[in-house]
């Protein structure tokens, strides 16, 4: 099953990071976030990846023509005619990836609509570049394949905006710097669509995805939620990219499985 990847907007919350290079390269832990992102899905065997570039694609693109010699031990000659002697290879010498340029502008679902040539399986994961998780993606796959839909969300359960402190009688008993809300879901991206889903969007530019291809699917009763009631954070401002970075620093990053 493909994964296709949004990548190509601009960040502009996280803009010292992002005035330099894309938001889904954004580190957490010397990694990009984009890295951790299809390090999990290749975790349960997905490894072909279509990557939906736009602002500041090429950093993308140079990252991965690279990625050989900066993640691994190799030897050369100073002799034109020599080539590379390699002594190891990463664990992500499966990984296949496409880079597609989909426009700087172009909304999302223009993105996916102009990628649509690159997509070989019936179904197809989508998510976006900037968010992990440690969703459970055999059961998210068996769950997909349990209805006869056209698309499946990952529902989650958003992190508080504000810490949570708990009182008795005055006295502080817990401190919660960013509890997960016990009511209410969002959008957790995660997703799985057929393709018949792409029938539904046009390559223009503006043409949107949250807002009015995923709203029709729902009117038409085309979608069904996975509830995932664990670990999700996106990284949409220096706050959370700050906490991502912590989780790893300390050894509690849910995601990381490998």
């Amino acid at each position: 099953m493909d994964v296709v990847i949004l990548c190509g907007g601009k960040g502009t919350r996280l803009s010292e990071e992002t005035i330099n290079k894309p938001k889904p390269m954004v580190e957490i832990g010397s990694m990009p976030i984009l890295w951790h992102i299809m390090k999990y899905y290749s975790c349960f065997g997905f490894r072909r990846f279509i990557l939906c570039l736009g602002f500041k694609g090429e950093h993308i693109k140079q990252y991965f023509l690279n990625y050989k010699n900066t993640a691994g031990d190799y030897s050369i000659k100073l002799d034109p005619e020599s080539k590379i002697e390699y002594y190891n290879h990463s664990d992500e010498k499966n990984w296949k990836i496409v880079f597609a340029d989909t426009g700087l502008n172009t909304f999302k679902g223009g993105r996916l609509k102009r990628v649509e040539k690159y997509i070989k399986s019936d179904n197809f994961h989508l998510t976006y570049g900037d968010g992990v998780a440690n969703v459970n993606l055999d059961a998210l796959v068996s769950f997909h394949k349990s209805h006869d839909l056209i698309g499946t969300v990952t529902a989650v359960r958003p992190p508080s905006r504000f810490g949570e402190i708990k009182v008795e009688k005055d006295m502080v008993i817990e401190f919660e710097e960013k509890p997960q809300m016990d009511s209410g879901y969002i959008n957790g991206g995660f997703f799985i669509f057929n393709k018949n889903i792409l029938a539904e969007l046009t390559d223009d530019e503006r043409c949107d995805f949250e807002f009015g291809p995923l709203q029709d699917l729902a009117k038409n009763r085309q979608m069904k939620a996975f509830k995932h009631d664990q670990f999700w954070q996106c990284m949409d401002n220096v706050r959370e990219r700050d906490y991502l970075i912590k989780l790893i620093e300390e050894g509690n990053a849910p995601w990381k499985i490998w």
